[in-house]
């Protein structure tokens, strides 16, 4: 047999049954042409062919060795997008096996009996190409009813071969891929590209998969995803190349050189596989990866009298070296040793200077053993041996002990300064001095290496005074900190006195005492060590990070982990200290700083305070957990307040005894307009003349439901609504002192407030209501209620934070004006930090001023006794011909978007952005929203019908909210078709109605349905006759949907509440439910022991919507 049968079987396979079958058309019809063999036996031979195809002549190389196949190439195009053999490759081993060509007989027999020139080929090619055409139809037939894996069930395998070229001192890397049978990857940048398409290909027959990282093995993911970054940088390197240096025949793209950049990583990956394939001088190898330095010594042998010689034990020029970023390597044979710095700095740097010189030994005089010994001989003495000299001949040649003296101290300008005097037995000298004469044999090698020592801490020569000097005070206080520690263990330090005195301080507070006089907050700081002239320089120092302060004296303060100075920054970052303004080193500030200093104390508990008993009754007073739940409540308050609202009206009325602010953080229903009710009428009965009145800034909508609370809880308080036209509302205004409460609403307060500020009144208490009204501190509503003038503010709201910082710090900026500091220096100071870094440090300064501020409670913690809530997400799919549109409006908007944020850029993009993310939600809905004859369905109201239908026929009672009104006039139509009785209510319903409508809903067991609008309906509404939620459509952010949910679970709800979301799988809504999900911790995150923020959405978060 003149081929092995493995290697045949192995072609045949990979070539596929209907290549194989076209290469025996071949073979009969004549076209292969064998022009070369070289036959040794079975398993090694080579050999070469031209094959005539269709339209052209191919040549084809197919080269065996050792049993394996080699190379197999051709010129043709299937070969080169096919990793297994192609038609021509088959043709021409099936004509080599037909034709004895180990036999010279039959060579030359062939050789008789060449083929038909072309020309006589092409005379009957017409009539081939038809009975082809016949033939590949019944083959593609065949085809087609062959099932194909689309993957192996074996995991994919890489395997490596290093071939070693030793004209060019190079290796190169060849990859292969494959589990049976391995395949030689033959182009880099286009298995990244599969790879990064998770394409899928067929290598041969026992080869096709799909090009993803999953489906290799476990031991073969590191050297993918080396190769990955590798191929991608030959890729585009090539397709940057504009003037062809690189081209494709300049590169080859199917193996990698192992440079300096690379082989260490290489080395690293390689060293863990157990067989990497080695080709060194042609011959093949397993490589051996070393971790160690080789085994080379030198040997010193005496020739005579007066030479010497110097020889390595290896063959120098046998050896390649390879150079990486952090190691050496040589590589000896199929060895290949990674070297220590320690090697390549002696061994390795003698073994260069051989192959530099070009010799493999070096002759040296006797007189020479002085520079070798005191140069060399340091460096690889344990790797040299001495033959031909004896002990007392060796000593005369070397150098003595070195010994190193160093004198420090400061000059007049502060500078470090230093003499050093090297030592050999009794004889000292200054270095130096370059015209010292001794009598030692000097060690200049050791000399050279610790002046380097001395010059890597950053000294420089002094030449005028012969000596070292440090005048940077950066480099003085690391040689002071760390540097001088190991100079004291390599040599005799000795410092003058002076140098002592300017050694590294540590800052100290000693003690500080606080107190609260004339309603001003007195921090006393006389006991710290650093002046009151330097402190504030110490601080900026601190605050840009630098480990020390060089104070006036020239010692060095430390600020480097110090707790004392982390105590000063956070209490000048809390507290808007400007220590430069310190007078007797006394602070001064306001009051309500007095809560976070006792905040900040508590966290430095080793820094010992004395405080004055105002200060300690404050601190006690504000403690939420001391809050007195049994405090007397007002005797005409008309209900029975929980202990929680007990709690809540006594921490108001606390904030209102130190004249401070409060944020009622409390969830939607838990009743925050009767606490505020409650402290009111605990004014108006505390027997003082001359009462203020106190005025609630609402929504409009919640306008006359605080007035209907008012009554049924608090009758005796005297209320107005200021509502009306312009002239109704100016005579109320000025009949305000007639009133213990008014009422008005944002909107008429921003048309009205010149008649307030013409008033020039000063009412007891501001609240603002649903607060989240003022989160924008530019609009008119924040800064109309800011111009009312009040003694103490309070706002309401169950949301302080929706999306970002900045809406707590408008809030503040209401309640106590100038507490959370000017805006632009809350953003640098803790926003930005916040948002952008995700400083948990800022968050903890934060979280320390606004928490004595803020009280809040949920219905989970407080109302145990509330009926349980069960939220669930449905999810629907998309009705053929509805996916249909929104795929094709997807596509459509996703590009637009893209071409639109491309030319105006993101934030002038918005409009437009949001224009097109409608349009996606509306699909989800309803197509019919936007598309006025759309005659197909909806799935989402398809499966909400029938959600509605089994709650109705069960006796519950539904609210159904959406974002879209319009999506209501379908709703409405299917409820009418089956009878069901329902409410609705949007933007465009009157106040007075609302109230009627709420009423009837509640007591009308006939009316089943409330359809709700999202924004109309998410505030104000009692609406616990429901006990089922439909949110028809999600909202972009969480707190909406919980406040309008929360119209039906809160005090008063008898039943269980089930909410029901529904959401549109594989569609933008499920990615805006990701991205509730994303931000709901929003207000947790700053009104909670929570740490984490996250802030409005991003490009990124915007654009992955379109996916």
């Amino acid at each position: 047999m003149q081929v092995n049968k493995n290697i045949s079987q192995e072609i045949l396979e990979d070539a596929g049954e209907n290549r194989v079958q076209k290469a025996k058309r071949y073979v009969n019809e004549g076209r292969v042409n064998i022009y070369k063999t070289n036959y040794e036996d079975k398993d090694n031979f080579s050999i070469s062919s031209i094959v005539s195809g269709n339209n052209d002549d191919y040549e084809v190389e197919i080269e065996v060795k050792d049993g394996d196949i080699d190379i197999e190439s051709c010129e043709c195009a299937d070969y080169r997008t096919y990793y297994g053999a192609c038609k021509h490759i088959v043709a021409t081993l099936m004509k080599f096996e037909q034709t004895k060509y180990w036999d010279n007989e039959a060579k030359l027999e062939e050789t008789k009996n060449k083929p038909r020139s072309k020309n006589e080929q092409y005379k009957y090619r017409s009539f081939s190409n038809l009975v082809s055409s016949f033939y590949n139809e019944e083959l593609k037939i065949l085809s087609e009813d062959e099932t194909v894996m689309l993957a192996n069930k074996d995991k994919i395998k890489l395997e490596t071969k290093i071939e070693y070229d030793k004209f060019t001192n190079t290796m190169k890397l060849e990859l292969r891929l494959g589990n049976k049978r391995m395949y030689k990857i033959k182009d880099l940048p286009e298995f990244y590209t599969r790879m990064i398409n998770n394409e899928y290909f067929k290598y041969g027959e026992r080869l096709e998969f799909v090009h993803n990282r999953e489906n290799f093995d476990e031991e073969s993911k590191p050297l993918l995803d080396f190769i990955l970054r590798y191929a991608e940088i030959m890729k585009y390197s090539n397709s940057s190349d504009r003037y062809g240096y690189y081209s494709s025949s300049s590169i080859n793209k199917a193996e990698i050189t192992l440079g300096e950049g690379i082989i260490d990583e290489v080395y690293d990956l390689l060293k863990k596989q157990a067989k990497v394939n080695f080709v060194y001088d042609y011959e093949n190898y397993k490589l051996e990866f070393i971790e160690q330095n080789p085994k080379i010594e030198f040997e010193l042998s005496k020739i005579d009298e007066d030479d010497l010689i110097l020889r390595p034990n290896v063959d120098v020029f046998k050896i390649a070296i390879f150079n990486g970023n952090r190691f050496d390597y040589l590589l000896i044979e199929n060895r290949l040793y990674r070297c220590d710095k320690e090697f390549s700095d002696s061994t390795l740097k003698v073994i260069k200077a051989f192959r530099e010189n070009y010799t493999s030994e070096m002759m040296l005089r006797k007189k020479d053993l002085k520079d070798f010994y005191s140069v060399i001989m340091p460096k690889i003495e344990n790797n040299v041996k001495v033959e031909g000299l004896d002990e007392e001949e060796i000593e005369k040649y070397q150098p003595e002990k070195l010994a190193i003296k160093i004198f420090l101290d400061y000059d007049d300008n502060n500078f470090l300064v230093a003499d050093v005097k090297f030592c050999y037995g009794d004889e000292e000298f200054n270095p130096l001095d370059e015209n010292v004469k001794i009598k030692a044999l000097r060690n200049e090698l050791q000399e050279n290496r610790n002046l380097n020592i001395i010059k890597k801490s950053g000294f420089m020569l002094d030449v005028k005074n012969s000596r070292f000097i440090l005048p940077n005070d950066e480099q003085i206080y690391e040689f002071l900190t760390n540097d001088i520690n190991y100079y004291m263990q390599k040599f005799e330090v000795m410092v003058t006195d002076n140098f002592k005195t300017k050694e590294v301080k540590e800052p100290k507070l000693g003690s500080i005492g606080v107190k609260v006089e004339n309603n001003l907050l007195n921090i006393d700081l006389s006991k710290l060590s650093i002046s009151p002239e330097e402190i504030q320089e110490v601080m900026d120092k601190y605050k840009i990070k630098k480990k020390f302060y060089r104070l006036k004296d020239g010692s060095f303060l430390n600020l480097n982990g110090n707790e004392d100075i982390e105590f000063l920054d956070k209490l000048s970052s809390g507290m808007d200290i400007n220590y430069k303004e310190l007078k007797n080193n006394v602070i001064k500030l306001p009051v309500n700083r007095t809560l976070y200093l006792n905040e900040l104390l508590k966290k430095f508990n080793n820094t010992k305070t004395t405080k004055n008993s105002e200060y300690k009754q404050i601190v006690e007073n504000m403690e939420k957990d001391n809050i007195d739940e049994d405090i007397p409540l007002p005797k005409d308050v008309k209900a029975d307040l929980r202990d929680y609202q007990k709690i809540g009206y006594s921490w108001l009325k606390t904030l209102e005894n130190y004249k401070f602010g409060g944020i009622l953080a409390d969830d939607m229903g838990l009743g925050k307009t009767l606490q505020l009710l409650t402290v009111i009428e605990s004014y108006l009965e505390n027997g003082e003349e001359d009462k203020k009145a106190s005025i609630v800034i609402s929504p409009s909508s919640l306008a006359l439901n605080w007035m209907a609370e008012a009554k049924k809880f608090t009758p005796e308080i005297k209320t107005q609504v200021i509502s009306g036209n312009a002239n109704e509302r100016l005579q109320k205004i000025q009949c305000i002192k007639n009133y213990n409460l008014v009422i008005t609403s944002y909107d008429l307060l921003k048309r009205d407030i010149e008649k307030y500020k013409d008033l020039d009144y000063t009412f007891k208490y501001i609240i603002a209501d649903e607060a989240q009204y003022l989160k924008n501190s530019t609009t008119q509503n924040a800064k109309a209620i800011k111009e009312l003038k009040g003694e103490t503010r309070y706002a309401l709201t169950g949301t302080p934070i929706e999306n970002s910082l900045a809406e707590l710090w408008s809030i503040f900026d209401y309640i106590m004006p100038g507490y959370l500091f000017q805006y632009k220096k809350f953003k640098s100071k803790y926003e930005t930090p916040i948002v952008k870094e995700e400083s948990k440090e800022a968050m903890g300064k934060l979280k320390m001023l606004i928490e004595p501020f803020v009280l809040r409670r949920t219905k989970k913690e407080v109302l145990t006794e509330l009926p349980e809530k069960t939220i669930t997400v449905l999810n629907n799919n998309m009705d053929e011909e509805q996916e249909k549109i929104y795929m094709s409006y997807l596509a459509k908007a996703k590009q637009e978007v893209a071409d639109q944020i491309k030319i105006n850029g993101f934030e002038k993009s918005q409009i437009m952005i949001l224009a097109a993310l409608t349009r996606l939600r509306q699909i989800c809905c309803h197509p019919g929203l936007f598309i006025s004859d759309y005659k197909g369905e909806s799935s989402k109201l398809n499966q909400c019908m029938e959600i509605i239908e089994d709650a109705v026929s069960s006796g519950h009672k539904i609210l159904l909210f959406s974002g879209y009104t319009s999506m209501f006039d379908i709703i409405q139509t299917e409820l009418i078709k089956r009878d069901i009785k329902y409410f609705k209510l949007t933007g465009s319903t009157k106040v007075s109605e609302r109230i009627k409508l709420v009423d009837d809903f509640n007591n009308n067991p006939d009316i089943k349905i409330f359809l709700i609008s999202l924004k109309a309906g998410g505030t104000g509404l009692n609406l616990t006759g429901a006990d089922m939620v439909i949110h028809y459509d999600p909202w972009w952010n969480a707190s909406a949907e919980n406040q309008a949910t929360d119209r039906a679970y809160r005090i008063g709800q008898k039943n269980n509440v089930q909410v029901y979301k529904l959401i549109t799988s594989n569609s933008i809504e499920e990615k805006i439910y990701e991205l509730q999900q994303k931000k709901s911790e929003l207000v947790d995150n700053m009104l909670s022991t929570k740490t984490s923020f996250i802030s409005k959405f991003s490009k990124e978060e915007i654009m992955k919507l379109f996916e």
